[in-house]
């Protein structure tokens, strides 16, 4: 069932001007018709004239809505400068009423350019459908046909001109819940190594259990790739990173570790280089973090590790994998674990707990009962100490110094992180990153 339907008016031709009112009421009467159990939502987008005190269409388009009742507490008209910001002012109108089924109705001409703009700015969540406007000029009424077929794609220079608006849109937008707030340890020398942990602070992104800095996206989520490329960009504009370098783990919740400058794996959870200027990244979502800094050889890493990238010894990998490629001493190697779920929230099945109890009865609260708190930190270090990493060259939430502390609780700092522990599905992903600097 159709949740909401979007009437695209923003760039009618000239000679339908004057009919705009007769248009609108037309098609918010065959919504009304069809729509007699359940009234959808109904959003009218429509061009603002640059540097006109009036508002363009929206000034003849309100008049026409007094009569539809039924609709009225659910009709709203977006006037803006622009198809993208129109169309992203409409998709946080969705997002807050949590709407994904939607009827597009826009003039033929309109539609191969709406489905490029809905590409970018959707993900698979949503689901969309397309119905022609069929106008004439010299006729009162506006019959909506049939969908039609695929139309043709868009030619190389629309598409570049599409992503351009869409992109200066998104960087025209404040920063959400303050200020990008980067967390960075005292243990990685940083006249060597650029490197910090993102909290969820000085993002565009607005849904809640995203908002601001996610920097993830996924067909299962609300945030569109082009919001979380917007995220990075302003990360990197802070940090002092080149996003065009940046290269993210391709997470797979194993111990496979990607070298820069071999064969890619399909999917791997570490990555390491010797590259200078080549920013290395990790998602972490209760999930660790964990960035590697070798300061004698020059090389560093990042890995990503959950409850089972952990017992599979995902970041111990990393660090044999640093040794075999760079030729990397393993007592030089600096750890650092981001924040991520601490053993005050996260549970496991007791099954899955036995394993962390067989690495150090510490790792596990509470073992016999049936979801005993796990401590997914204190098993890393254990699994790197055993590995030869040196103990004070691992810093975690066991650092003497609290004020040095970086490896919080996500689950614990709403304010501060991300976590899908405390916010299921539709959460938000910080990233821990590290680069050799030129």
């Amino acid at each position: 069932m159709v949740e909401a339907v979007l009437i695209d008016l923003f760039s009618l031709p000239a000679n339908l001007q004057n009919n705009i009112q007769g248009l609108l009421c037309n098609t918010l009467e065959t919504i009304e018709k069809c729509s007699s159990t359940h009234a959808p939502f109904v959003y009218v987008m429509c061009c603002q004239r640059q540097g006109s005190e009036r508002k363009g269409e929206q000034e003849f388009l309100l008049p026409a809505l007094g009569g539809f009742q039924s609709l009225k507490r659910r009709l709203e008209v977006v006037c803006a400068l622009t198809t993208a910001a129109a169309l992203y002012t409409i998709k946080q109108r969705l997002d807050e009423k949590d709407l994904s089924i939607i009827k597009v109705i826009l003039p033929t001409l309109r539609k191969d350019l709406m489905k490029a703009y809905i590409d970018h700015l959707f993900t698979a969540v949503y689901q969309f459908e397309y119905e022609d406007l069929q106008m004439v000029s010299d006729s009162e009424n506006l019959q909506i046909s049939e969908p039609q077929g695929e139309g043709q794609t868009l030619p190389s220079q629309d598409m570049a001109l599409i992503q351009s608006e869409i992109q200066m849109h998104l960087k025209s937008l404040p920063s959400l819940k303050g200020e990008l707030t980067i967390l960075r340890s005292s243990l990685i020398p940083d006249d060597t190594f650029l490197h910090g942990f993102t909290t969820r602070t000085g993002g565009i992104s607005y849904i809640p259990t995203l908002s601001s800095c996610n920097l993830f996206s996924s067909s299962k989520r609300r945030d569109p790739h082009v919001v979380v490329n917007e995220n990075l960009h302003r990360l990197a504009n802070a940090a002092g990173f080149n996003p065009e370098a940046f290269h993210r783990v391709k997470v797979n919740h194993a111990n496979a570790v990607c070298i820069m400058g071999k064969t890619e794996p399909d999917r791997y959870d570490g990555i390491v280089t010797n590259q200078k200027g080549v920013t290395l990244a990790a998602p972490g979502a209760d999930c660790m973090p964990v960035l590697f800094a070798d300061p004698v050889r020059k090389a560093c890493g990042a890995a990503h590790s959950g409850w089972k990238g952990t017992l599979l010894g995902v970041s111990m990998a990393t660090v044999n994998a640093m040794v075999a490629a760079y030729g990397c001493n393993v007592k030089d190697i600096l750890v650092v674990l981001g924040p991520s779920v601490g053993p005050c929230c996260y549970k496991l099945p007791h099954e899955s707990a036995k394993e962390f109890h067989r690495i150090d009865p510490k790792c596990v609260r509470l073992f016999d009962s049936a979801n005993p708190h796990t401590d997914i930190r204190r098993a890393t270090r254990i699994l790197l100490q055993r590995g030869g990493v040196l103990p004070e060259n691992i810093q975690d939430d066991s650092i003497t110094d609290q004020n040095q502390n970086i490896t919080f609780c996500t689950a614990c700092h709403p304010d501060k992180f991300y976590s899908h522990f405390r916010d299921g599905i539709n959460f938000g992903t910080q990233i821990g990153f590290i680069s050799i600097k030129d």
